[in-house]
């Protein structure tokens, strides 16, 4: 796994794309409060995605036949980088344009590809994930939710949980057990997409320590759906989901989800004067930490690109990154509790927020516990 690591550079098309996106970001995030930005990618705004497409800047490294740019992997990683770094509210199209299209264009039909792969490049369509079950969390091979064939196609049955932007959403890739039994573990689990306003589909919006809702749960009762609503083979689900799990955890969010918090805070000590010795050991180590993480994720985007699959790579970058995520703010509230004055308000706000939000990081896309397995088995350790 050595040569994985080696320091790599962005070529100069994909960095020659940082002047316009930071022009656009300028205008469209003018006033924005750091509390707000420090959404992010949990950020909801369908206009400001619709504008994204419009300039071309979703789907860039998707083929251009289907909508996409038709550009590299290390262009959209720059694209991306940027939106994260200043805290842009991508989330509408996020889950959309990193995996379910990817997903659509590996597995999916013609018609597939043709109906949903250019809207979610015109930022017109909006993914949710179906995945995770109140009893089978990171343990996917568990899955309840049935789907059995009728004469016209499928009836589904079933819950989900912690769906991203469920109410929000147009469709959602769903893994389901189609034969079998949930003791059958991988054996019998196939991917729907369905349709999130199908008759029978309710979704149940789910509040947390923010006030914020961008989870909810996803009920099936009964829910008839057409035979062109399998995506992929039937059976194939459980190769499919681990293909539509790389792609979740390989992306640059996984170190970014704090970095308003970070800034908002550097702000602070750059505006305050000479900061203490504390501040600036701190903020060494956390630059240090994210300069190192972000050239691991690089060296992961590198790899996709040549068309490898660092799986055990992308899911150390996850931890590692999800550790640094969540760290962060509580390094940053110890330092400015010990301080004789308090922070600003605005920085106030916005490290509550991610305090509060940050043990969500290691939920998505799977439990650190799980993660750590994956990288011992990438290891040969296990």
């Amino acid at each position: 796994m050595t040569s994985s690591w080696s320091l790599q550079q962005l070529p100069p098309e994909a960095e020659a794309l940082r002047a316009p996106l930071r022009t656009f970001l300028d205008e469209a995030l003018a006033g924005m409060p750091a509390d707000r930005r420090a959404r992010s990618w949990l950020g909801f705004d369908a206009a400001f995605s619709r504008e994204l497409g419009r300039r071309g800047w979703i789907g860039l490294a998707l083929p251009s036949e289907y909508g996409g740019g038709g550009r590299s992997q290390l262009e959209r990683f720059v694209v991306v980088e940027e939106l994260l770094a200043r805290g842009a509210p991508v989330s509408a199209h996020w889950i959309a344009e990193r995996q379910s299209a990817p997903m659509i264009l590996r597995y999916g039909s013609e018609a597939q590809k043709r109906l949903h792969v250019p809207r979610i490049c015109r930022g017109e369509s909006f993914f949710a994930i179906g995945m995770s079950e109140p009893q089978a969390g990171s343990d996917l091979a568990s899955v309840r939710s049935r789907a059995t064939r009728t004469a016209e196609g499928w009836r589904l049955s079933g819950q989900k949980i912690w769906t991203t932007n469920g109410p929000e959403c147009d469709h959602m890739i769903a893994l389901v057990r189609t034969s079998g039994q949930p003791e059958d573990r991988q054996r019998g689990l196939s991917q729907l997409l369905l349709d999130l306003r199908t008759p029978g589909i309710t979704v149940r919006p789910i509040e947390d320590l923010t006030g914020d809702q961008h989870f909810s749960e996803v009920f099936f009762d009964e829910v008839l759906l057409p035979a062109d609503a399998l995506l992929g083979e039937e059976g194939g689900g459980w190769q499919q989901v681990t293909a539509e799990l790389a792609w979740e955890r390989s992306g640059s969010e996984r170190i970014y989800s704090s970095i308003v918090l970070l800034d908002a805070w550097l702000a602070q000590l750059r505006a305050g004067g000479k900061p203490d010795d504390a501040a600036i050991a701190l903020a060494g180590r956390l630059v240090a930490q994210l300069a190192a993480l972000r050239s691991m994720s690089l060296a992961v985007t590198l790899q996709l690109a040549a068309g490898a699959n660092p799986m055990t790579e992308a899911v150390l970058v996850k931890d590692l990154g999800t550790e640094f995520e969540q760290q962060l703010p509580i390094l940053i509230a110890d330092l400015l509790g010990a301080a004789d004055v308090p922070p600003p308000p605005e920085l106030a706000r916005t490290l509550a927020y991610v305090t509060q939000f940050a043990p969500t990081f290691s939920l998505r896309g799977g439990t650190r516990e799980v993660l750590r397995g994956m990288v011992a088995r990438g290891l040969g350790l296990r």
